[in-house]
């Protein structure tokens, strides 16, 4: 691989990620029922409604669950895959692995989405307690459901939350101990391994 494909990479990559972490926090917000009414959701709602909208018609939400963005990201991910094996070793890969990877790739994607929002969560809480900055609040909101089952074991400690430390031991547990034995055993390149 040379410089200029490289380069390709890391462009195309770093777009499409980011619009794939757009789809995927709209799947996420409606998941944790955040307030739509906030101007991150809203922006999130827009930016991802032209391609939402007509798979929306073809593909209902099952159980409550906003299930076009979620194929919708798996899609956008496999494809991000099948770029960078294409621009790597001049291969597309066959659909069925690349959809395997892409789970996997959208999973933890998934899970870094609630580490950052924790993160957020944490620093607000630290710095500037009560806040209703949208930023703030949105993290809050998707982080609440990801820290109750912790609060329900986890005793308060004097008004010192710890159920974060538990929730982000979890989160890196799952991440760095089922993730890579799992990507491995699917068979997943090193280059999408080090993508996601």
């Amino acid at each position: 691989m040379n410089a200029l494909s490289g380069a390709a990479i890391f462009v195309v990559q770093t777009l499409i990620s980011l619009y794939l972490v757009i789809v995927l926090l709209r799947f996420v917000l409606q998941l944790v029922k955040a307030n739509f009414y906030n101007p991150l959701c809203q922006f999130a709602v827009r930016a991802t409604q032209p391609l939402l909208k007509p798979i929306r018609r073809v593909i209902p939400s099952v159980g409550g669950l906003d299930t076009s963005s979620l194929l919708l990201s798996v899609v956008i991910q496999a494809l991000l895959m099948g770029f960078v094996l294409m621009v790597t070793y001049g291969t597309f890969g066959d659909i069925l692995h690349l959809l395997m990877w892409a789970i996997i790739g959208i999973t933890s994607l998934f899970l870094k989405i609630f580490w950052v929002a924790m993160i957020v969560m944490v620093i607000v809480s630290w710095v500037a307690p009560n806040s209703h900055n949208p930023a703030a609040e949105l993290a809050y909101q998707i982080s609440e459901p990801v820290l109750a089952p912790f609060r329900r074991i986890v005793p308060n400690l004097g008004g010192m939350d710890i159920s974060p430390i538990f929730a982000f031991l979890a989160i890196q547990v799952i991440q760095s101990f089922v993730m890579p034995p799992l990507a491995a055993h699917a068979g997943m390149p090193q280059e999408l391994w080090r993508m996601i």
